[in-house]
C-alpha cells in the first residue's frame, strides 16, 4: 500500500477530532489501522530507497555498507534472470 493509498486526510481528521471532542470506539480502531497503514508504507519506501542508494566517498570509493551492496547484488542478480526470460 502506498502513501497515495493511506488516506492521510482521514488521519488528520481523526486526530483533529480526538483532540477536540475525543473518538469512539470505532474511530479509535479505524485511526490505529490508518495509522498502522501508513507505517508499514513509509517503512517500505524508506527500506527500498535505502537499498537503492550506493555511497561514494569523496576520493570516488565506494563505501556503502555490505548489508546493502547484499541487498544491490542480489536484486541486480533477479533482474537479470527476469530478462533473460
Amino acid at each position: 500500500m502506498s502513501n497515495k493509498e493511506v488516506d492521510i486526510d482521514r488521519i488528520n481528521e481523526l486526530a483533529k477530532k480526538k483532540k477536540e471532542t475525543g473518538l469512539t470506539e470505532a474511530e479509535a480502531k479505524e485511526q490505529s489501522k490508518l495509522r498502522e497503514a501508513y507505517l508499514q508504507s513509509f517503512r517500505k519506501g524508506f527500506k527500498q530507497q535505502i537499498e537503492n542508494t550506493r555511497v561514494i566517498d569523496p576520493e570516488g570509493n565506494d563505501v556503502t555498507p555490505d548489508k546493502v551492496k547484499q541487498k544491490l547484488d542480489e536484486k541486480n542478480e533477479t533482474e537479470q534472470d527476469n530478462n533473460k526470460n
